[in-house]
């Protein structure tokens, strides 16, 4: 199935040619539907702050290898513009959001972050190559109709006020979801989310909020987690990281006995104490799930052993979501019970287009911290 007549041959796109090498604005043949996939119009594409690190580096880093040619960009919302064959509740206009987590269809265990790495298995990496190595830094994206999620635009934009921007934070929250949902989150558990003053563990507290959790949200930005405090009264609670394990498990413990915990600590994470201290607070039965980068000084966490096998902690790794708690994700948000935007501290600081990628990563940069939102607007309504 090829494009409607309407849509042009090429389009604009920032593409990386050469590993390391900074991104090039250059006309690109317009994607194509095809079985399987939609063509999208990109109206507002998340930039994340950390995406030029690995995009100037000449190696992989913490694994984010991608194949080249590649158009970077892991979060977007746009219009559907084309449908493949295959398409049966997709419709040209709609609303739609966009995220990067692609499975095989015939292997989920080949996955890739579209727009961002090309996974951890051969299957993944071909899956990558040959498929999806163009993503949203672009006017138009061909992505798989599994990550292409209708949004209900009156409800969410027109009743609730939201901004396309706004919108964008769904692709972010649901990565959050999937640690707390892969540890069985429940309304009245108490839950600590450590750290939580960046972008995406920040984003971890209000959908715990929403699920009907309490939260401890602890870290070092002491601005953020006030934020954190002042948009969920009542709610949330936090702790200033000290970095000595014992102090810090006994703050924590401090508001009452622990149900859960997540972590989700970036690759820059200094030391392991904040790790260990949550793990060392969860009452007896407690649960634990990781899903931070891992990556220098947190490549090896300790933990607090017998602790462990006496109180029957467990513990998990989580990489990413389930596709189909996206949907109940976006439901959440329809509903009005997971709040975005202002309501729930989030400031967009940042919109550019295409041709503005060098002042969009100095913004993001100088706003890397919970709240701070820039995007990329190809189109703009």
């Amino acid at each position: 199935m090829t494009a409607p007549p309407s849509l042009p041959e090429t389009m604009r796109a920032l593409v990386q040619e050469v590993r390391g090498s900074p991104l090039v604005l250059k006309s690109v043949p317009m994607p194509q539907p095809t079985p399987g996939a939609v063509v999208v119009r990109v109206l507002a594409a998340l930039v994340d702050s950390k995406l030029p690190k690995i995009l100037q580096s000449s190696e992989p880093i913490l694994g984010f290898e991608y194949p080249l040619p590649f158009i970077p960009g892991t979060r977007a919302v746009g219009r559907v513009v084309a449908l493949g064959p295959d398409a049966t509740s997709l419709t040209v206009g709609q609303l739609v959001l966009l995220d990067p987590w692609v499975l095989g269809r015939d292997n989920p265990n080949n996955w890739i972050l579209m727009g961002a790495m090309n996974g951890v298995t051969p299957g993944s990496k071909k899956l990558m190559k040959d498929n999806w190595s163009f993503a949203f830094f672009a006017e138009y994206a061909k992505t798989p109709l599994e990550n292409t999620s209708i949004l209900n635009e009156h409800r969410l934009c027109t009743e609730l006020g939201y901004s396309i921007p706004e919108l964008c934070q769904l692709a972010v929250d649901i990565v959050a979801y999937g640690g707390l949902r892969s540890i069985e989150l429940q309304a009245g558990d108490r839950i600590i989310v450590t750290p939580a003053t960046g972008a995406y563990n920040g984003s971890t507290v209000g959908v715990a909020v929403a699920m009907g959790a309490s939260v401890i949200a602890t870290g070092r930005t002491e601005s953020a987690l006030a934020l954190l405090k002042k948009v969920h009264p009542g709610q949330v609670e936090t702790v200033v990281r000290t970095g000595d394990v014992e102090t810090d498990t006994a703050a924590l413990k401090a508001f009452g006995p622990v149900d859960k915990m997540l972590e989700m600590g970036p690759g820059r994470a200094v030391g392991s104490t904040h790790a260990k201290s949550a793990i060392g607070a969860l009452r007896p039965f407690g649960r634990a799930v990781i899903m931070g980068l891992g990556g220098g000084p947190m490549t090896h966490v300790e933990i607090p052993y017998m602790a462990l096998v006496w109180n029957g902690i467990r513990i998990q790794g989580q990489v990413m979501y389930n596709l189909a708690w996206l949907k109940d994700l976006i439901k959440m948000a329809e509903a009005g019970v997971l709040k975005l935007g202002k309501e729930r501290g989030f400031e967009v600081v940042g919109e550019f287009k295409l041709e503005e990628l060098e002042q969009a990563w100095k913004i993001a940069a100088e706003n890397d911290v919970f709240g701070k939102v820039v995007v990329l607007t190809p189109w703009k309504e």
